[in-house]
């Protein structure tokens, strides 16, 4: 049940808090255009420093609150933008980059953005009633929950269409299972504690391979007109459904936005394809963060890196506030992706492919040795191999989350 709270508006306060917020969306949107910096990750980075930070805890909260929100909509930009492979790979190119080589990045651009605000507003009025009926469920899920994940698992690998592809989706989540199995659990000696060996298993299985395929890529080419051929009604159903996918997300562990935008997919026209991977995997993504808190609330577990450093104030769980917090830095969020986006598109167009995609590889290198130390490398190496292994197979790379999904099945 979610607690109810009472909350009295103050014009005083509103204006220190929005200067919060402000400040904590400017810091979301440089991070979210920062090549390989997760947002779990970035959370936690913010958590280490947020004790430190002078201001009271609810403001210094709503500020984490609201990068972590914004970080989730400027985020698809550059995972659009890099690792863009040869037109040869595009059959197994993620779906962002498929648009990108079809001269469609711009649009791209703007249906991730639409994605991440329409499941913000449409997440804010389902909150409560999904909340009620997840938490009545919880339990039972909680005692079955191998055997829930289980299912997802079987169910991600039998809807490959082919059966090449069944059989890479299978191979790369016994293999990510057998990679989280070895090093979820080994410690670390990093400068900075911030999602322990998370960070090079996730840069080395999704980032890295990516990379490595479009070092042989021809860059990015011109993109033309940004108008959406998606129509508006199927943007706003996949967006919903999005957001609703959001609280399986924010409640149960192991499941991410890409496992959940697969769901969505499923039971959506055959249509909306890559585009609607798009609208639906940036509303999970950014109404995770919505029902993460209401998580929080209600059963007590912060379920995302953002609610970990939230919880980690000791602030108090204003929900009317933090909500108005989580839709202003929505907003933000939006007009930061239309007004960077195809700026952002544009400069990368611009630079020897080869050689930038081999700085950001080096960049996700040298994050994984500052978040998990030395052990790092050998980690990020390791889980690039898996990496490699779904495309070769023409299979979706949402089979990696065997990673953390296979442990969780087998108890470890």
């Amino acid at each position: 049940m979610v607690a109810s709270v009472e909350f009295v508006f103050q014009p005083s306060l509103a204006l220190q808090l929005l200067a919060w917020v402000l400040a904590g969306s400017l810091l979301g949107c440089c991070s979210g255009l920062v090549p390989g910096l997760h947002a779990n990750n970035f959370a936690l980075l913010l958590a280490g420093v947020a004790a430190s930070i002078p201001g009271p805890p609810l403001y210094v909260g709503g500020a984490m609150l609201a990068a972590g929100v914004v970080h989730t909509f400027l985020n698809a930009v550059p995972a659009m933008a890099l690792g863009v492979p040869d037109a040869e790979m595009a059959v197994t190119a993620l779906p962002g980059h498929r648009l990108v080589l079809a001269g469609r990045g711009y649009e791209a651009i703007r249906l991730s953005a639409l994605g991440s605000l329409l499941a913000v507003l449409a997440a804010v009025p389902l909150a409560v009633p999904v909340t009620w009926a997840v938490t009545a469920v919880y339990p039972t899920v909680r005692t079955h929950l191998q055997i829930v994940l289980a299912m997802v698992a079987v169910a991600l690998v039998t809807s490959e269409r082919t059966p090449r592809g069944r059989f890479g989706g299978l191979l790369s989540f016994v293999l990510a299972a057998g990679l989280g199995a070895f090093t979820l659990d080994l410690t670390t000696d990093a400068p900075l504690e911030a999602g322990g060996v998370l960070a090079p298993l996730f840069a080395g299985l999704f980032g890295a391979p990516v990379l490595i395929d479009a070092i042989r890529g021809n860059g990015i080419p011109r993109q033309d007109s940004d108008e959406l051929t998606m129509s508006r009604g199927l943007v706003g159903i996949t967006a919903i459904a999005g957001a609703l996918a959001g609280a399986m997300v924010g409640y149960l562990p192991g499941i991410t936005a890409a496992i959940a935008a697969v769901a969505v997919l499923a039971v959506l026209p055959s249509e909306a394809s890559d585009r609607g991977y798009i609208v639906a995997t940036s509303g999970v993504d950014t109404a995770n963060t919505i029902f993460a808190l209401f998580a929080l609330v209600a059963i007590g577990q912060p379920r995302t890196g953002v609610m970990i450093a939230f919880n980690s104030l000791n602030a108090p769980l204003e929900l009317p506030m933090l909500l108005a917090v989580v839709v202003l830095s929505g907003l933000l969020g939006f007009a930061l992706v239309i007004c960077l986006g195809d700026a952002y598109l544009d400069l990368v167009g611009r630079v020897a492919y080869w050689k930038l995609s081999a700085a950001v590889l080096a960049l996700l290198l040298v994050l994984s040795v500052l978040l998990s130390g030395p052990i790092g490398i050998a980690i990020f190496v390791a889980a690039t191999a898996v990496g490699l292994v779904p495309a070769r197979l023409h299979a979706r790379r949402v089979h990696l989350m065997g990673v953390l999904i296979g442990p969780l099945i087998v108890g470890l």
